[in-house]
């Protein structure tokens, strides 16, 4: 898709709508399920995704091509997110219906007991990282997205999203390996 998507996207600038079309259609799901896991519901979701895309169309022009389509939508998207949280001064916790809503698609850890109860443990642990690196995860692991990408997304440097990928690793080992995770 990513060549299809720099064409798609070069149509789409040339005020072709059902090239616009095709892009919402392929990124818009994959957008909604980064902001569901982020914002925990679908409501507020569907409203960032909608503004996502709303500020895409609106950028479109400006888009030069120095990165995948993908990481740029990406890029927006992030941006996006963090201005909303930062207007809601997010900190609660998530709710336990919040966490069984984030199932990831194929076979989903609430298939058995356990692995729910241990993706719940982690999903929670990664929400307790410092945001920058709570973002890094989230684009790298859960979109998908490259190192590359996910520091082209984030404006930062590959060193830094390898840094940040390592950190929340760390932290993940060390609060998996407590005794209150272990099974007796």
């Amino acid at each position: 898709m990513c060549d299809n998507a720099q064409a798609l996207c070069e149509h789409a600038r040339q005020g072709d709508l059902s090239a616009a079309s095709e892009l919402v259609a392929h990124f818009y799901e994959r957008i909604f399920a980064y902001f569901r896991r982020l914002a925990g519901n679908d409501e507020d979701a569907a409203d960032l995704t909608q503004k996502t895309f709303f500020k895409v169309w609106v950028s479109l022009a400006s888009y030069q091509n120095r990165s995948s389509f993908s990481t740029w939508l990406h890029g927006i998207a992030h941006h996006v997110y963090v201005d909303w949280r930062r207007k809601k001064n997010l900190t609660e916790a998530q709710s336990d219906e919040w966490w069984e809503a984030c199932a990831a698609e194929g076979p989903s850890p609430s298939e058995d007991a356990s692995e729910r109860e241990a993706a719940k443990y982690i999903y929670s642990l990664v929400e307790r990282l410092e945001d920058g690196v709570r973002q890094t995860v989230h684009l790298h692991y859960y979109q998908g997205l490259s190192i590359r990408e996910t520091a082209e997304a984030l404006n930062i440097a590959t060193s830094t999203v390898k840094y940040r990928l390592r950190e929340a690793l760390d932290f993940l080992r060390v609060k998996t390996l407590e005794p209150q995770f272990r099974k007796t």
